[in-house]
């Protein structure tokens, strides 16, 4: 990976890192909520999705832009799973989310960080830096894990202390078949971009193996 790549990963963790500087402290001082401790409610914090990918996007480029010609499966899946669920993220938020929440200040600028300038910087490095050759058929299988147990967890929790963290996941409100749905159509959704991932990295990949590198000038 060049220089530049590097660049872009160490970049793009920072921003996560600001974000959460700035996201932690807002939502340890709110009250009225339902958690009525700072502490339970920075812990709640991390159990929205945004904010769990955000960290795996955060982890995995730090990681990447340390030593870039790192290779395991831990690391592919996770990887993956951090572009999978930043893209989700950012599509459903834009999508749906995004006029819920009237935002201002420091906490609007931790949001885009979030759900905008993550992302764009997550899967536009991707493109433009790799690593390739991390995504085959059984790391696809093996990100689909997190999404998976993160859904579950969320409505477990949920119908313990009657809370959810996003309305399309509210049970109390929607009722259980259409969460159901809801929650399916976000699983064919991280379905279809883990093959759009790897049908890209390999042509990608394909692309970059066929590319000539710039011969050497010879000394004069």
């Amino acid at each position: 990976m060049s220089v530049a790549g590097r660049v872009w990963l160490a970049v793009n963790a920072l921003v996560v890192v600001v974000a959460l500087a700035i996201q932690i402290p807002i939502t340890a001082a709110a009250t009225g909520g339902e958690f009525d401790t700072p502490a339970a409610r920075v812990a709640n914090l991390f159990t929205f999705f945004t904010v769990l990918t955000n960290v795996l996007v955060a982890v995995t480029s730090a990681a990447l832009a340390a030593a870039p010609e790192r290779r395991s499966r831990l690391l592919a899946v996770l990887r993956l799973d951090a572009l999978l669920g930043i893209a989700v993220t950012a599509t459903v938020y834009h999508a749906v989310l995004a006029d819920l929440y009237d935002l201002r200040g420091a906490e609007e600028v931790a949001n885009q960080l979030f759900h905008t300038v993550s992302p764009a910087l997550a899967l536009l490095g991707w493109v433009l830096f790799g690593p390739r050759g991390l995504v085959d058929r059984r790391v696809v299988g093996l990100a689909l894990v997190y999404p998976l147990l993160w859904l579950v967890f969320t409505l477990v929790r949920g119908a313990l202390i009657g809370w959810y963290p996003y309305p399309f996941v509210d049970v109390d409100a929607l009722g259980y078949p259409r969460v159901a749905l809801n929650c399916l159509l976000v699983t064919l959704l991280f379905l279809v971009l883990a093959a759009a991932a790897r049908g890209a990295d390999l042509l990608l990949g394909r692309r970059a193996r066929a590319t000539p590198e710039a011969l050497p000038r010879s000394g004069t």
